[in-house]
């Protein structure tokens, strides 16, 4: 349901319409405008600023606190401007999103053999405009996690339903409705990479540091006789390069923890890639192992 205009969410309401007026403007200015924001999130952010270092510190090691500050100031503008690419999403055609977020091999998506399709990706940047341009394939199953923001709320929400409409299911609620969608051929767009404190993560290491991983991607994969295939993007220039891959062999695979080191080992690959693109200012590692401290 829309939210009403009043007096609480009228700031909201005039942030959209800057955001409707920004979605009219070439790319090009748009990410020159969202680098200007990104280097005041880099400065004002202090809190993120600081998750984000502790995580590079652990993933590298051998990378230098000036490097790894040059790398978190880099993140910061590719956040902005991640976040202000949104305004197409929401308000641009179908014809302009289709040219700024191109996808490849989008047949992978649907077998031949009549089975449901697990899509792996991860929190990289522009994970809203993928999902967007994704769904004018076809409608997806997607876990979402409510904003406290009634009016952005919506807006995420209409921005995901403009062209199909998608199954968004809280996280709180479990999986068994994804189960059930899946069933019927939905495709789950799945990214198992944050450290959500469940009693579904174990501990699988991450750049070689014990990281709380979500452990359901096997159990779905069996229940449902799914297909497992991933989705790898990035941010460019002109906007964003996408890729369906073909079909994951011998998944599952003997355990549990070999296919969580699989799905790891995968996206560590893909942060190696693009390492200003992945989203380091999640507390990645905030559930430890019993009797190990905190690191942030």
């Amino acid at each position: 349901m829309r939210p009403p205009v009043n007096y609480q969410t009228l700031p909201s309401w005039i942030l959209v319409g800057f955001i409707w007026l920004v979605s009219k403007l070439p790319l090009r200015v748009i990410r020159m405008i969202a680098a200007v924001l990104g280097i005041i999130l880099w400065a004002l952010a202090s809190k993120r600023r600081s998750i984000a270092l502790v995580n590079l510190g652990i993933c590298f090691p051998k990378m230098s606190d000036v490097e790894c500050r040059r790398l978190v100031f880099k993140h910061s503008i590719r956040c902005a401007q991640a976040a202000l690419d949104l305004s197409m999403m929401w308000f641009a055609s179908e014809k302009r999103i289709r040219r700024v977020v191109r996808m490849h091999n989008e047949e992978n998506l649907y077998g031949n053999d009549g089975r449901p399709t697990l899509v792996l990706s991860a929190h990289f940047l522009g994970l809203e405009a993928i999902g967007i341009r994704g769904s004018m394939i076809g409608p997806w199953i997607g876990m979402v996690t409510g904003l406290k923001n009634h009016v952005f709320n919506y807006m995420l929400e209409r921005g995901r339903s403009r062209f199909t409409r998608p199954l968004l299911v809280p996280r709180q609620e479990g999986l068994l409705r994804v189960v059930k969608a899946m069933r019927r051929g939905i495709p789950f767009y799945y990214l198992p990479d944050q450290d959500i404190s469940t009693k579904e993560t174990i501990f699988i290491p991450f750049f070689g540091f014990p990281a709380a991983t979500i452990s359901s991607v096997s159990r779905l994969v069996t229940v449902t006789n799914a297909r497992v295939i991933t989705l790898v993007f990035k941010m460019v220039d002109d906007g964003y390069e996408a890729h369906f891959t073909k079909e994951w062999e011998n998944f599952p695979g003997k355990s549990v923890e070999e296919d969580m080191v699989r799905i790891n080992y995968f996206i560590e690959s893909w942060v190696l890639d693009a390492p200003d693109q992945y989203f380091w200012m999640h507390r990645r590692f905030k559930t430890r192992p019993k009797g190990e401290p905190n690191v942030y």
